[in-house]
């Protein structure tokens, strides 16, 4: 067992008002795409294709099993969504994608990459792990699924929400889980 470094670090848009955070991306010979959330199994840009364009497929690059990374990108710099992990270096304990066998064995830092995007005014943490894993280096009441807690680091408050993971394992629809990320959008007016 190595321990890997994160691949890809993180995506700040100057504008960044939200910063997502999963837990750490799955091996490279799942990626549909060189960017975040890049299996194709995940739902996340199902999830955001639904709440921003109405469609589902928005991302999904056409007759084609994979995302468009370019797409993906613009997106986020339009809206200002921040997109990295928890972790920094795990150690997976099996060989597939599943937060329950990583082993984290360094984290990232808040206040490092909060100070590089002044305007952000909330963290989503999309699963279990990445959750577990923040609540290990900020102190703060654990939100349930769908809630925020309020949070002060380095002088500012921000808003930690937890979301529901949008990996396919997770036992709810894209739509149930896309309605739970509106809503958390919609409180940051950012749709």
């Amino acid at each position: 067992m190595t321990n890997e470094a994160h691949p890809l670090g993180f995506f700040l848009p100057k504008n960044t008002k939200i910063l997502m955070l999963g837990s750490f991306p799955p091996q490279q010979k799942r990626w549909s795409m060189n960017f975040y959330y890049p299996n194709f199994q995940n739902d996340m840009w199902r999830i955001m294709g639904l709440i921003f364009y109405n469609d589902k497929n928005h991302f999904i690059k056409e007759n084609q099993k994979s995302f468009d990374r370019d797409r993906a990108a613009s997106f986020c710099q339009l809206k200002g969504i921040g997109l990295g992990d928890t972790a920094m270096n795990v150690i997976r304990l099996n060989d597939n994608a599943s937060d329950k066998f990583l082993q984290i064995t360094k984290a990232f830092s808040p206040e490092k990459v909060l100070g590089q995007i002044p305007e952000c005014q909330a963290l989503a943490l999309t699963g279990a792990k990445a959750m577990e894993t923040l609540l290990t280096i900020l102190n703060f009441p654990e939100p349930k699924i769908g809630n925020f807690s309020n949070v002060n680091i380095n002088n500012r408050e921000l808003k930690i929400y937890r979301m529901p993971s949008t990996s396919r394992a997770y036992p709810k629809s894209i739509e149930e889980k896309a309605t739970l990320y509106r809503k958390m959008f919609k409180d940051l007016e950012m749709v």
